[in-house]
């Protein structure tokens, strides 16, 4: 009787707990040095994908990459979606026209800072606190910081996926393949010692599981 009893306020207790959120955090950062600015039609492709993937309560940014990225002023749009589906949709249409309205204006930046976006979208993920978290990382991966910025930090991704997208093949890759091998191997080993996992999506008509509901 004793253990039915125990049984019963452990099951008691489960059913109390507060449960984990399930929602879906997102943050994109989008590579805008030199000729990689050219692509970011294709990045606007994969920002339509994934406003159609979220939905109530949701959180989704997207931010560039330039000189100096660990900042708030490099944020093109964000939202948090309402649970009302009218509200939803027009927050979804708004943040399509601010993405477009930036791809269609934007300027090349001379350097490329993908540690301090990701920086950044570690803090702003972490303070949403939503459910998972994704950080989307559209670039060639070949960071070229301003001379003075540190960057040698360790990151903190426990519990965050970094999928990078669209990792286009630098001329020098193809002199020597060896060098973009080693550029996805060195961010592959970095974020998964940092805690996360890492997954890369080159094929942009194969976005089925871009985002793990």
């Amino acid at each position: 009787m004793r253990a039915l009893i125990v049984t019963a306020i452990c099951v008691l207790l489960a059913s109390c707990a507060p449960q984990a959120p399930q929602n879906h955090g997102v943050y994109m950062l989008l590579d805008t040095s030199g000729t990689y600015a050219e692509e970011l039609t294709k990045a606007e492709q994969i920002i339509r994908y994934t406003l159609s993937r979220l939905d109530a309560t949701d959180t989704f940014a997207v931010a560039r990459i330039d000189t100096g990225s660990f900042s708030e002023r490099d944020i093109i749009a964000k939202v948090t979606f309402d649970d009302r589906p009218s509200a939803v949709n027009r927050q979804k249409r708004v943040f399509a026209e601010q993405i477009a309205e930036f791809v269609s204006s934007v300027e090349p930046s001379p350097y490329t800072d993908i540690t301090g976006g990701i920086l950044q979208a570690v803090e702003f993920l972490n303070e949403k606190g939503t459910g998972s978290r994704t950080i989307l990382i559209f670039s060639d991966l070949m960071e070229d910081l301003e001379e003075g910025y540190i960057r040698d930090i360790e990151l903190e991704l426990e519990g965050f996926e970094v999928i990078a997208l669209n990792v286009t093949k630098l001329r020098s890759d193809n002199v020597d393949p060896r060098e973009y091998l080693g550029r996805l191997d060195a961010w592959q080993a970095r974020v998964e010692e940092a805690g996360g996992t890492w997954r890369v999506i080159n094929d942009l008509d194969g976005l089925e599981g871009l985002l793990m509901r």
